[in-house]
């Protein structure tokens, strides 16, 4: 039977989520500041996110979320000279944690033609399932977002991590079973009732399921970190050569349900490989080091490196990918210790229409 919320979807009134790469009005974050996150080496991490907005001001405005006045002042100590006036503003919107990925609005859009052109989904957040309580602060931003930028926002009773979607803005969009699935999140939603939502609030006709995530990423498989859309019929997805690594089963499953994809207008999917790179080890545990998890702002890439071989031929594949930005790669083997690098830590405000 239809869900009932079906003629007041998103999708029925014309919007839809576009692609990463599509024109931004701003990238959100929440500033990184939780040391129990980055122990030992949260002022690394700040640095690298100074270069982050350094390299993403040249093309938007970067909006960061911090806790107070008292950390408004250090993080503008911090970004100070690195990006062009009033490209970046502060937000004294207090978070558990930097995830803005996870926590922050989701954004869909239709054209203005149709009435208010931006809409801020507001999905329900429980830190991947309940594992790093509190986070009451960060489920909040997505409102505050909102209300900052003058947009509505629509409150949805689902829980949904921008991290475990990605769309190519014409009809598709690639998640996990072992996130959305999982009984973490929704555990009274079927698979057909999820798909059911996905269509109607991202304004996508196909959902493409993958299975497995890498090991280490404590969010239960995110798309973020395996398979990303570099166009409308093009995805950059990360295989591991070597048979005896701890991923290779899992992207192996996952590279060979893409090579079976056919796109909801019937093209074919092409699918590009991107290597993983070397393990990135702390403490003996393995951490979820992966090219995929690169974030595309107007003019610059953001792609996380960690000190190795691959990390040139990454980089050499996403030139290939967006030849009209510029590839900034910068050593995240501290951003990384927090379980994300830069797609987890950023979020799209798509240009309005």
């Amino acid at each position: 039977m239809s869900n009932p919320e079906t003629t007041s979807w998103p999708a029925a009134a014309g919007y839809r989520m576009p692609a990463e790469w599509q024109p931004h009005q701003a990238t959100w974050l929440s500033w990184p500041h939780n040391p129990e996150t980055w122990p030992g080496c949260l002022p690394e991490v700040e640095r690298v996110m100074a270069q982050a907005v350094s390299a993403l001001a040249t093309g938007e405005t970067v909006h960061i979320n911090v806790k107070d006045a008292t950390h408004a002042r250090h993080v503008e100590g911090l970004l100070a000279g690195k990006a062009p006036q009033g490209r970046v503003v502060l937000h004294q919107f207090p978070t558990n944690d930097a995830w803005c990925r996870d926590h922050g609005a989701i954004f869909v859009t239709r054209p203005a033609s149709r009435g208010e052109p931006l809409l801020a989904l507001d999905f329900q957040y429980n830190a991947w399932g309940g594992k790093y309580p509190p986070f009451d602060l960060d489920n909040a931003i997505p409102g505050r977002m909102a209300g900052f930028l003058g947009v509505p926002s629509r409150a949805i009773d689902m829980i949904l991590e921008g991290g475990s979607v990605e769309v190519n803005g014409a009809g598709t969009v690639l998640t996990t079973e072992q996130c959305l699935l999982n009984e973490n999140r929704n555990p009274h939603l079927s698979r057909a009732q999820i798909e059911e939502r996905l269509r109607g609030y991202l304004g996508v006709e196909q959902v493409v399921w993958l299975g497995d995530g890498i090991v280490g990423d404590d969010t239960d498989g995110h798309i973020d970190d395996l398979t990303r859309f570099v166009a409308e019929d093009t995805v950059v997805t990360v295989v591991e050569a070597d048979p005896a690594d701890a991923n290779y089963a899992a992207l192996r499953d996952n590279r060979e349900r893409l090579a079976a994809v056919t796109l909801a207008d019937g093209r074919p999917l092409r699918v590009i490989e991107l290597p993983m790179p070397a393990p990135v080890v702390r403490d003996g545990v393995r951490l979820p080091a992966s090219y995929a998890n690169f974030y595309v702002g107007n003019r610059a890439v953001l792609l996380p490196t960690f000190d190795c071989p691959a990390d040139e031929e990454a980089a050499a594949i996403l030139a290939r990918c967006f030849p009209g930005r510029r590839i900034v790669g910068l050593d995240c083997r501290p951003v990384v210790v927090g379980l994300g690098t830069f797609h987890c830590l950023t979020q799209q405000v798509p240009a309005a229409g």
